[in-house]
């Protein structure tokens, strides 16, 4: 899948170091050829968690039988 800037994209698996979880929304801010993107995870009040190199198939666009859900997490960046 083709992701462009801005993008609401799906975290496919656990980054513990990062404290993030599979299912995970973030926002691609940065795309690097050829598969590279950078994306951000922030929490509901908008503070960056993580900003995170990942490769194009560590995350999926979303889809309309995707449900949002809220959790804590710890020591937000």
């Amino acid at each position: 899948m083709m992701f462009h800037t801005l993008d609401v994209v799906v975290l496919n698996t656990d980054l513990p170091n990062h404290g993030l979880r599979r299912g995970d929304l973030g926002t691609v801010v940065e795309i690097y050829k050829p598969t590279g993107l950078e994306v951000e995870f922030v929490t509901v009040s908008g503070r960056t968690k993580a900003l995170v190199t990942l490769a194009a198939p560590d995350v999926r666009a979303v889809s309309d039988d995707d449900l949002v859900a809220v959790r804590p997490v710890s020591g937000a960046a």
